[in-house]
């Protein structure tokens, strides 16, 4: 067992400042919550906190053909009619909007995870952070499910240069497909991916039998589950399989995809995990004592996002939390209790807890019963219909 973990955390504010436009479920906003939740915790204080660098379009490229991200660079809402077919093309449109600053919000959640791996690389922490991170679905050549820059696919091929064996593990509600994709061919990188499957959810991929292929086969595993799992059936689904695959492929780092849209209530989720399940599958990676890359990813009720990623913190910290929320820019999304933990289960169980117990009513006179007219069941022709004027009354 080592020594106290070093965790680096990195930060920057322009990240939540950008706007994916009116109606649109992805909101930056939720990162800076976060963050301020982490500093109203004081959490901060136990961590390396870095500014990321913005990331470079060479080091984009890396994965994505030039030309892709040549035209995100070169994109934005003024001039995006001049290029429709390119729009096409490169999937950019409702799920993945045209946004002011749109190619400096991609440097900096993609500069994030690359620095990342950088220091978990030269050894200069144990576990690296960048919630801002995870947008697992953006593909070599276009955008896809509010992604436009696969930071995850960059971050391994850093770790990679350092690393024979890269693990990778995704609990975001969606399928991790481009990170699957990115390494379905090669030995190098183990995908495991737990996510909703089947009724066309979004994006349609990440069956039992897709497993990879060639020098990749059965190097890709996908968990598919079904509405309304609850934290004790992941967890142990969870468990069982990642502590087998550590044990058989023994990664030299691990890159976990801590999507928190698998969370109960989430506005485009189905699952039913609480925030405590959630972050189980966060303690269980971090006791293998492996250099671990922690990102975020999906999640759109934007305040149990940050009360999720908040309490992963504190575990990768060893730190427990109080469960009431200390006072922050932010404290008025996080009302009408104000506490850290939500529970698992339906909203509508939850609605529950809002309605007095057994409420008691008023005595008042018994109204009348209607007559109603005996019939004798055993006498009646059941292949005649009863005479709705019999009961008029």
């Amino acid at each position: 067992m080592r020594s106290k973990d070093k965790i680096s955390y990195f930060y920057d504010g322009d990240v939540g400042s950008v706007y994916f436009g009116p109606n649109h479920p992805m909101k930056p906003h939720r990162l800076c919550m976060t963050h301020h939740l982490i500093l109203a915790y004081g959490l901060h204080s136990k961590m390396e906190v870095y500014r990321p660098h913005k990331a470079y379009p060479i080091e984009m490229a890396q994965f994505h053909s030039p030309d892709y991200v040549e035209f995100l660079q070169r994109i934005n809402p003024e001039n995006k009619d001049l290029f429709p077919n390119e729009m096409a093309r490169y999937n950019l449109g409702e799920d993945c909007p045209v946004f002011e600053d749109m190619f400096e919000f991609c440097q900096i959640y993609a500069g994030a995870t690359i620095d990342a791996a950088r220091r978990l690389n030269n050894k200069l922490c144990d576990i690296a952070i960048n919630w801002a991170g995870g947008l697992h679905h953006a593909k070599k050549c276009d955008a896809s499910g509010f992604c436009y820059i696969n930071d995850l696919v960059l971050g391994i091929l850093e770790l990679l240069k350092h690393h024979p064996r890269v693990l990778y593990i995704d609990i975001d509600v969606h399928h991790g497909d481009g990170v699957e994709e990115a390494f379905y061919f090669t030995d190098r990188v183990m995908t495991v991916s737990f996510h909703k499957f089947g009724d066309k959810f979004f994006p349609g991929t990440g069956d039992v039998k897709e497993i990879g292929e060639r020098e990749g086969k059965f190097y890709a595993i996908n968990v598919p589950l079904r509405d309304g799992i609850d934290d004790s059936s992941f967890n142990r689904l969870f468990r069982a399989i990642i502590s087998k695959v550590v044990e058989i492929y023994q990664p030299g780092a691990i890159v976990l995809q801590c999507g928190a849209d698998s969370l109960a209530r989430d506005r485009l989720g189905c699952f039913n995990l609480s925030i405590d399940g959630h972050a189980e599958c966060v303690k269980f990676v971090k006791k293998f004592n492996i250099p671990l890359l922690v990102t975020g990813g999906g999640g759109y009720t934007k305040e149990n996002v940050a009360r999720c990623w908040t309490v992963e913190t504190g575990i990768l910290l060893d730190t427990e939390l109080p469960n009431e929320i200390p006072d922050n820019d932010y404290i008025k999304y996080f009302g009408p209790d104000y506490s850290l933990k939500i529970p698992g289960g339906h909203i509508i169980l939850d609605n529950l807890r809002y309605i007095q117990h057994a409420p008691s009513v008023q005595m008042q006179e018994v109204p009348p019963d209607f007559y109603i007219p005996d019939f004798d069941e055993d006498e009646r022709n059941p292949d005649v219909r009863v005479d709705r004027k019999a009961f008029a009354g």
